[in-house]
């Protein structure tokens, strides 16, 4: 069976379709592994650096989806065996600040549990007198309580003090002058001499006695004595004339007159107020007694 008849007008247009798809066939094989390397790169692509044994070549903005296989020897993997080195650290980064650690939370103080205050074996209740005035005599104190004993006695700041046992609500001392010279608060307790028996602390007060309100501003003398002091009232300076023996404000009693001062006597509290001589401006020339230039005793 012949395949193919020249002298048959369709066959021979088949051949000729079928060259011309055999060319056509090639020339787009042809491009599709040839021709793609003459296209123009894609721009703004880094420069490639490969090494081959033979030759180095640096392939300038190459895609690696357009090498071909002429190429493929040149493109080699490269290997840098080296070390990096260490970099020194920055003295300063003026973008870092410091930023403070948290604070250390202070512990809380444990609440001490209060102790209770023992209630004392003893009772004191009052005092007889409760206030006295300073720079008085030696006095009696009594101290009124509860539960007391022979072998108690009275302490004031601490200064044991002779005692004497009434009974068992009543305690008595006699208190010296000394303690009692500077007014303020005095402390008064009920003990032993062991401490086991105690009473409750009570407080006696010692106040300021009362002053003479006048001051010596002039002195009369006379020849035989029995001289006259001149005595000015502090609030409404008024004068006064007083001899020896004399009371002043119904109080206080002249004991002795001199150039130097003027000595009165609290007739209550017995206390002795030397008052010394003092010129006051308030009282006019015309006024102001004769100062004695020497002391005439009677």
């Amino acid at each position: 069976m012949q395949l193919f008849d020249p002298k048959n007008p369709n066959e021979k247009k088949k051949l000729i379709a079928a060259a011309v798809l055999g060319v056509i066939a090639i020339v787009v094989l042809g491009y599709v592994f040839f021709g793609g390397s003459s296209k123009k790169p894609a721009p703004n692509r880094p420069a490639v650096a490969v090494a081959s044994p033979t030759s180095g070549k640096i392939v300038k903005d190459q895609n690696p989806g357009d090498v071909t296989s002429d190429e493929l020897p040149f493109y080699q993997p490269v290997r840098a065996d080296m070390t990096v080195p260490a970099v020194s650290e920055p003295d300063r980064n003026i973008f870092a600040y410091y930023i403070p650690p948290p604070p250390t939370p202070t512990p809380e103080k444990p609440i001490p549990i209060p102790t209770p205050t023992p209630t004392p074996p003893l009772v004191a209740s009052s005092l007889s007198p409760p206030t006295v005035y300073g720079r008085t005599a030696d006095f009696s104190l009594q101290v009124m309580g509860d539960k007391f004993t022979a072998a108690v006695h009275i302490t004031m700041d601490g200064r044991d003090l002779p005692t004497r046992f009434v009974n068992a609500q009543q305690v008595t001392t006699t208190v010296p002058a000394a303690l009692i010279t500077n007014p303020g608060t005095r402390q008064i307790i009920v003990r032993n001499n062991d401490g086991s028996l105690y009473s409750n602390t009570i407080m006696l007060n010692v106040t300021p006695p009362p002053e003479p309100n006048f001051n010596y501003v002039g002195i009369i003398a006379k020849p035989r004595g029995n001289d006259t002091a001149v005595l000015q009232d502090k609030s409404s300076k008024d004068l006064t004339n007083v001899q020896r023996g004399d009371m002043v404000a119904n109080r206080f009693q002249v004991k002795s007159i001199s150039e130097r001062e003027i000595v009165v006597i609290d007739t209550t509290l017995k206390i002795r107020w030397p008052i010394p001589f003092t010129t006051d401006s308030s009282i006019s020339p015309g006024s102001r007694p004769r100062i004695r230039v020497s002391d005439e005793e009677p």
